[in-house]
């Protein structure tokens, strides 16, 4: 008797991929451009969201702020929404995933919709922490950012490696204690360069706000050339 054998996880992520790329064809109506931000619990994700989206919403260079909103994913509690919303007054959103250590497009869909991405010109992902299972997932974003602090350590490429692969873009937190890790900026680049050879990489300093905005300034220009060539 011949036995039918059905890769689930294949399955899965294939059905996920189409429905991504519905996903960011009706963004691409509403004119909102996706960002999907991944790293390890602890990394800095939400103090650098907070950096970023003050100067994309209230730039000081007479350029045209952003309608701006955020979606926070986690297992449980609403700590870095609130931290959002009252340090930046963005749109935010606390997204609960029910004990999953990622999200997929309908997950995002469903986010995207409760905080009415219609009216925004940028949307930010902080997905739940950790290296693993948010690289496998398509969320439907238009641009990936992986978030490395310097107390991990310059070697997560290697570790890691689909999650940097994934990667539009690398960014380096905490680098003002970089003197009190084995953290090696070139070695990191040489290890990221394994894996994704064309990814840019910012270092940024929560404290002293060095590289905060060369990141928004290059973030700033995809958003807009996505409204220019959408």
């Amino acid at each position: 008797m011949d036995i039918r054998t059905i890769e689930l996880k294949k399955t899965i992520l294939e059905d996920n991929d189409k429905d991504a790329d519905l996903l960011r064809e009706q963004l691409k109506e509403t004119r909102t451009f996706y960002v999907n931000v991944m790293s390890s619990p602890g990394s800095g994700k939400t103090t650098t969201l907070v950096s970023t989206i003050k100067l994309l919403m209230n730039p000081t260079d007479g350029k045209q702020p952003l309608k701006v909103g955020v979606m926070e994913a986690d297992i449980d509690s609403d700590v870095d929404a609130h931290t959002i919303a009252n340090e930046t007054g963005a749109a935010s959103v606390q997204l609960h995933t029910g004990g999953m250590c990622h999200l997929d497009a309908e997950m995002s869909r469903q986010g995207l919709r409760e905080i009415g991405y219609e009216d925004l010109d940028l949307v930010f992902l902080e997905n739940v922490g950790n290296l693993v299972c948010p690289a496998e997932f398509d969320t439907g974003a238009h641009a990936k950012a992986v978030i490395l602090s310097v107390p991990e350590g310059d070697d997560k490429p290697l570790k890691y490696p689909l999650m940097f692969e994934e990667a539009d873009v690398v960014l380096v937190t905490k680098i003002d204690a970089m003197e009190a890790f084995d953290f090696d900026p070139d070695r990191f680049r040489k290890n990221l360069a394994g894996c994704n050879p064309d990814a840019p990489v910012f270092f940024l300093s929560g404290v002293t706000g060095e590289g905060v905005a060369e990141w928004a300034e290059w973030l700033r220009d995809k958003v807009e050339n996505f409204l220019d060539n959408r």
